[in-house]
């Protein structure tokens, strides 16, 4: 059974046609990567997803529940959590300031213990103490979903979490996005450029173009696919 379903999703901004008729599953512990030339609709798709874009028409299902009425808090308790193409962090405060945020953000309050288990799970070895302004990229999007982690989510959105990595540093992202994965039995739909992460790591990706899906596909022969050729890559 899927976990996340959208179905027919057509969304207008300013009078243009954004996302047409836009249908996908992601399914329990699987990697779903969604990619496409920029301004095909991703990160649009993802607003309508956490209800920040009202659709013109179609439905967003988890778990089997319809979040056509819900509003971005109301998906989150239910299951539903996103990062952001650039880490923002609360520099005023330290880690753990954070954390105390995060963990009695909505009821159940969560333990402390909760928060030291994220941080193992996404590998964020810094002291409690440090200013969240003096974090790098990387920790500070570890930072990020690690307060995600602490609600065991049933789906994660993440849009370009490679964004501003090296090599190496995207290495260990795989490793630990395979570990929410494989432990957590958690849904991850990846909106992502750097293809090299995509094909590692997917299931199956998404293909989008000008507001519409051209592909859906296993990951290992998706980008052989001659519509995506020509729409992602020009040939």
């Amino acid at each position: 059974m899927s976990i996340l379903s959208c179905d027919n999703i057509s969304l207008k901004l300013g009078g243009r046609d954004i996302l047409k008729n836009v249908s996908f599953k992601a399914e329990n512990a699987e990697v779903l990567g969604l990619v496409g030339p920029n301004g095909a609709g991703k990160t649009s798709l993802f607003e309508v997803l956490c209800g920040n874009y009202p659709p013109h028409s179609g439905s967003v299902v988890l778990d089997g529940q319809s979040l056509n009425s819900k509003s971005f808090h109301e998906r989150v308790k239910l299951g539903l959590a996103r990062t952001y193409q650039s880490p923002v962090v609360p520099d005023s405060l330290s880690l753990e300031d954070i954390f105390l945020a995060a963990r009695k953000a909505y009821k159940p309050h969560l333990s402390r213990h909760t928060a030291e288990w994220a941080t193992s799970m996404v590998n964020l070895e810094v002291n409690w103490k440090t200013p969240a302004s003096s974090l790098d990229t990387f920790n500070r999007r570890k930072l990020l979903m690690a307060c995600l982690l602490m609600r065991k989510p049933k789906v994660l959105l993440m849009d370009e979490p490679a964004s501003g990595l090296i090599n190496t540093e995207i290495d260990e992202l795989d490793l630990i996005l395979r570990k929410i994965v494989d432990e957590l039995g958690i849904a991850i739909v990846l909106i992502e450029h750097r293809l090299e992460l995509v094909s590692a790591i997917a299931n199956k990706v998404t293909v989008l173009d000008l507001g519409k899906i051209i592909a859906t596909d296993f990951s290992d022969r998706i980008f052989e696919n001659k519509v995506v050729k020509e729409a992602y890559f020009g040939t």
